[in-house]
C-alpha cells in the first residue's frame, strides 16, 4: 500500500459498523441457543464436533468480505505525476561585484567579500530558470562569466572571486563596473534584463562616470538594483600589508555614496538597498529574488492506477466461500 491514496476516505467510517455487527452476532447466538437443566450429562458424553467449533468462521468470512468492500469503496489508487514546464518570461541577470580592498573589511563575517559570495551562491540556486553573469570591478572591471544558464559554472566563478591587487587596480570604479555589466546585457533578447550592482564605497576610479553609465542602462531598458554594503559607523579596514602578505587592520569610518546609488536605481526603475549585516545582505537578495519573478507555465499529467478491483474480487471470494460452506458443511446446523 506504499504511495497509495484514497479517493473517498470517508467510507472508512463504515468500519465502525464492525464492532456493532460482532456484538449483534454474539447476542443473536445466545438467543438461538436452547438450554435444558438436567441432573447429569453422563448419558450425553461425546467427542466435541470440530465443525461446530469452527462455525463462527462463517461470520468472520462475512466480516472480512465487508471490510474488503469498504476499502474498495474508498477507492485506493496510486498516481504517477509528470511535470512539463516551459519558461515563458526569462530574465538575464548580471551581478556586478565590488572587489576592492575595502571589501575585506570585517563588519560582515568573516568579511564583506566572503559574506557576499555566500549570499550570491544562494541567489543563483534560487534562479534555476534564468541566465546569470558575473562582473567584478575595483579601479577597473572585467567580465568573470558572461550570462549563462550553467549554474555550476557561475557558482564556481563566484567561489573563485577574491581581492587581488595584481589583477585589478585598487579603487572603486562604480561607473566602469556598471558599464561592463551593461555591455553584457545590451544584446540580450530576454524579456527582462537586470543588474545587481554592489559597492561598499564611493566612486574614485575609472574613466566612466556612473551617471553616464546609468543613462546607458536606461536607454537599453536595463533595470539596476543597487546595494551599499557596510555597517553604519566604523569598521575594521585593511590599510597596510605585512612582509608575509597578511593585512593590518584599523578602525575607519564607513563611507558609501548612497545618494549616487539611489540615483542610479531610481533612474533605471530599480531599488536601492543597504546591507549592514550578513542577515540584512541575505534578506536583500531574497527581496530582489521576489521582485524579479520568472513566469513559468507548468503542465501536470496525472496517471492513476486504480487498485480497488482486487479488494472487490477478495470480497466476492470470501462471500462465495462463506456461502459454499453454509450450504454444504454447515447445512445441518441451525
Amino acid at each position: 500500500m506504499k504511495d497509495v491514496t484514497f479517493l473517498n476516505p470517508g467510507f472508512f467510517w463504515l468500519f465502525a459498523i464492525l464492532p456493532l455487527a460482532i456484538g449483534w452476532y454474539i447476542w443473536k447466538r445466545r438467543q438461538q441457543t436452547a438450554t435444558l437443566s438436567i441432573s447429569t450429562l453422563n448419558g450425553f458424553k461425546a467427542a466435541p464436533s470440530v465443525l461446530a467449533k469452527l462455525k463462527p468462521v462463517l461470520f468472520a468470512l462475512r466480516l472480512l468480505a465487508l471490510s474488503c468492500i469498504i476499502v474498495a469503496m474508498a477507492r485506493p489508487r496510486s498516481v504517477d505525476i509528470n511535470n512539463k514546464t516551459r519558461t515563458t518570461r526569462g530574465i538575464d541577470i548580471v551581478m556586478a561585484m565590488d572587489v576592492s580592498g575595502s571589501m575585506l573589511a570585517k563588519d560582515l563575517k568573516p568579511n564583506r567579500l566572503e559574506a557576499l559570495k555566500d549570499v550570491a551562491e544562494d541567489f543563483v540556486d534560487a534562479r534555476p530558470n534564468d541566465r546569470i553573469g558575473l562582473v567584478v570591478y575595483a579601479g577597473e572591471a572585467y567580465t568573470k562569466t558572461p550570462v549563462t544558464s550553467d549554474k555550476e559554472l557561475i557558482k564556481k566563478a563566484i567561489q573563485s572571486v577574491k581581492y587581488d591587487d595584481m589583477v585589478l587596480q585598487d579603487g572603486t570604479g562604480i561607473g566602469v563596473g556598471l558599464a561592463t555589466a551593461i555591455n553584457r546585457l545590451k544584446e540580450s533578447k530576454a524579456k527582462s534584463r537586470i543588474i545587481i550592482l554592489l559597492t561598499d564605497g564611493v566612486n574614485n576610479s575609472g574613466f566612466i562616470d556612473p551617471r553616464m553609465a546609468s543613462d546607458m542602462a536606461k536607454e537599453y531598458g536595463i533595470k539596476v538594483y543597487t546595494i551599499g554594503i557596510g555597517t553604519n559607523g566604523n569598521a575594521l579596514f585593511p590599510y597596510a600589508k605585512r612582509p608575509d602578505g597578511s593585512f593590518v587592520y584599523q578602525m575607519m569610518p564607513v563611507q558609501i555614496d548612497e545618494a549616487l546609488m539611489k540615483e542610479i536605481a531610481k533612474k533605471t526603475e530599480g531599488t536601492y538597498f543597504r546591507a549592514t549585516s550578513n542577515s540584512k545582505l541575505k534578506a536583500i537578495y531574497n527581496e530582489i529574488n521576489k521582485l524579479e519573478t520568472t513566469e513559468i507555465e507548468e503542465q501536470k499529467f496525472y496517471n492513476y492506477d486504480e487498485k480497488f478491483r482486487p479488494w472487490v474480487w477478495a470480497a466476492l471470494g470470501l462471500l462465495m466461500a462463506e456461502a459454499v460452506a453454509r450450504k454444504t458443511l454447515y447445512r445441518s446446523f441451525i
